[in-house]
């Protein structure tokens, strides 16, 4: 049996090094080894996993993506990691995204999206504006008047982010070539018959764990 390592996750960009078996509580959202025979893991019930291996140098990295995690730069900070510990160049990297909640179910406010564009040249590519036709206040107006004319404020679109592109963009960033970048289909928002989704499901459900290991 290999050692499972995990990490008590903080939405954060602390990525941590680990070279054998966990002997205490580590704290952070990124792990990275070069040690054969352990298996680093990640949970997430919406927030992103991404995992990279070093095909060559024989290193491998997980990464928890929520959006503060992603707007912190996790992913690059690991990778940068990786390469600063174990030699790690993009051309040896292969990463895959795990199961996430997608664009269609991410709605976010507008200080999120004024962070990504404090952090990032291609903010605006990682949003969409919804007009959500079923939304509550356009079903139940009486409840949004106000003294606005002609009675009823703009309530505005709705915003949302596609965090796998977030995360994507900062893999093709680091300089891995994007036909070695994996994206595993499924919003966890839609269907929880097969992924747990931490709001779509109202904080009252499970974890996902996404894995990653050196063979000998």
């Amino acid at each position: 049996m290999w050692p499972l390592v995990q990490v008590k996750q903080i939405h954060s960009s602390v990525v941590r090094r680990v070279d054998a078996g966990p002997h205490e509580a580590l704290t952070g959202d990124g792990l990275i080894t070069n040690t054969p025979s352990l298996l680093l893991a990640i949970k997430t019930a919406d927030c992103a996993p991404v995992l990279v291996a070093d095909v060559k140098r024989h290193a491998v990295g997980a990464f928890h993506a929520g959006w503060r995690g992603t707007v912190a730069r996790i992913v690059e900070k690991g990778i940068g990691e990786m390469r600063r510990q174990f030699g790690s160049v993009p051309r040896d990297l292969r990463a895959a995204i795990g199961p996430c909640i997608r664009r269609c179910c991410y709605q976010v406010g507008a200080e999120v999206r004024a962070k990504f564009e404090s952090q990032f040249s291609y903010a605006d590519e990682l949003f969409e504006e919804v007009f959500d036709a079923d939304a509550i206040h356009v079903r139940y107006p009486l409840l949004f008047l106000n003294q606005r004319a002609p009675g009823h404020g703009d309530l505005g679109p709705e915003i949302h982010l596609d965090l796998v592109e977030a995360n994507k963009r900062q893999l093709l960033e680091t300089g891995i070539r994007e036909e070695y970048i994996s994206v595993i289909a499924g919003c966890t928002a839609c269907d929880t018959a097969r992924f747990f989704s931490h709001r779509a499901e109202f904080g009252q459900t499970g974890r996902m764990m996404a894995v990653i290991g050196i063979r000998e």
